[in-house]
């Protein structure tokens, strides 16, 4: 049932209540929830729990779902986001009702008689308006999924690296049958067993290729857990991508989703221009698109961008260079942070430091004189950031701007 009015001006009454104890309340959710359900430790981001990422996550979803309780349109974009990961992790309508009633009695747990009754009333009908939209959206995606409703055993037939924090996997089911196809720039969840937790994670990691019937393939950045940028802030080692460098070999099974995301190719057969800015492991879903583009249309103009901390970290050059050869409206630009001392500008890279768009001609590189010129971008929140900034400054809309984020979280608004 929608909510009262009286409920709507209820829950919007709560965003300050939130603002301040949001991570505290989701924190104590996550902390009892698992402990009754250890089972949904294979589902949640085990390093996001202990870093705080995750709770800091829900705790603004929340946020956000309070103060636009009334014109969720505004949510849209993020619901779709979510579905679309819930479903890479075969969540269950069952499992919107653990989380329900752990994530009510977190509530009272930290808010104590500042939880009243008609709070509680109000949030439970909050919860379950937005849950059963997610369920419906949820069983859509199932749906057209076409009977793969849950995780399907693959074998490792190549690993690739491709770089020096980088392979590249390709996946072949076991079962032979042929995959269905996906929308470029879209990914698989795969889950591993992780010995060190005694329970299995899994991770979303963007679809590298163009779509084969015999098989995918995702290219795995190495987390180490340390920032070059920060060498103080060291994080917690990726456990999956750890794995897959280390433990993995060519014949081992690992389970896999149907593709999902809402980040894609919009449509491969339009004639307009195309310009996609990657910077580090970015670069993957760009790739994608790139290999399908250059598969399918040989008219379109197409300007690959990527930014890479080192030469040898970056992959993928010598194949993107071989396109750029084949096809003359395909060009490539890449930029390196720390060139090595050795290298030369014009050879071993085009630009010093990071990606600028200031250094990138308005109309040969970014087409700004076309105005139905898509931009695709993938990276860390920065550096998206700052495109899309960058971008809007020069007078592009929204609308003609597509981004990706990695990890936890949302897409920045700037």
């Amino acid at each position: 049932m929608p909510l009262t009015p009286e409920q709507v001006q209820t829950i919007k009454a709560t965003v300050p209540v939130l603002q301040i104890h949001g991570k505290t309340i989701t924190t104590v959710f996550y902390k009892n929830m698992l402990d009754a359900h250890p089972e949904l430790n294979a589902v949640f981001n085990t390093p996001n729990q202990v870093n705080g990422h995750q709770p800091r996550a829900l705790a603004g979803a929340l946020f956000a779902y309070a103060s636009y309780i009334d014109d969720l349109g505004v949510l849209s974009p993020a619901v779709e986001l979510i579905c679309h990961k819930h479903a890479s992790l075969y969540i269950k309508p069952e499992q919107y009702e653990i989380v329900g009633k752990y994530l009510l009695e977190a509530m009272g747990e930290v808010l104590g008689d500042a939880l009243t009754p008609a709070i509680h009333e109000a949030w439970a009908a909050a919860y379950w308006q937005l849950a059963n939209l997610m369920i419906g959206r949820e069983a859509q995606l199932y749906q057209e999924a076409n009977g793969w409703t849950d995780f399907r055993e693959f074998r490792i037939a190549k690993k690739i690296p491709e770089s020096s924090e980088i392979t590249s996997f390709h996946l072949a089911p076991v079962d032979g049958k042929p995959l269905p196809s996906f929308r470029p720039g879209q990914y698989i969840s795969i889950q591993v067993f992780v010995p060190e937790l005694k329970y299995p994670q899994a991770r979303q990691y963007s679809l590298s290729d163009k779509p084969e019937s015999d098989h995918y393939r995702i290219s795995v950045k190495r987390e180490s857990g340390l920032n070059p940028a920060q060498p103080g802030a060291a994080a917690h080692p990726g456990y999956v991508s750890n794995i897959l460098h280390d433990q993995i070999k060519e014949g081992d099974i690992v389970k896999l989703s149907h593709p999902f995301g809402d980040f894609f190719l919009q449509d491969a057969e339009a004639t307009s221009p195309i310009v996609l800015l990657a910077a580090g492991v970015g670069l993957t879903p760009l790739t994608s698109i790139l290999n399908t583009l250059t598969a399918t249309s040989t008219q379109r103009k197409i300007h690959f961008v990527h930014g890479a901390r080192t030469s040898a970290a970056r992959p993928f050059r010598p194949h993107i260079q071989s396109l750029a050869e084949k096809f003359p409206n395909l060009h490539a630009t890449f930029f390196t942070s720390h060139p090595a001392a050795e290298e030369t500008q014009g050879a071993d890279f085009d630009h010093a430091g990071r990606i600028d768009l200031s250094t990138l001609d308005a109309e040969k590189d970014l087409f700004l004189d076309d105005q139905k010129t898509e931009y695709y971008i993938c990276g860390p929140k920065g550096f998206m950031g700052a495109m899309k900034a960058g971008l809007a400054a020069k007078g592009v809309s929204d609308d003609r701007i597509k981004m990706e984020l990695f990890g936890t979280g949302g897409v920045p608004s700037a």
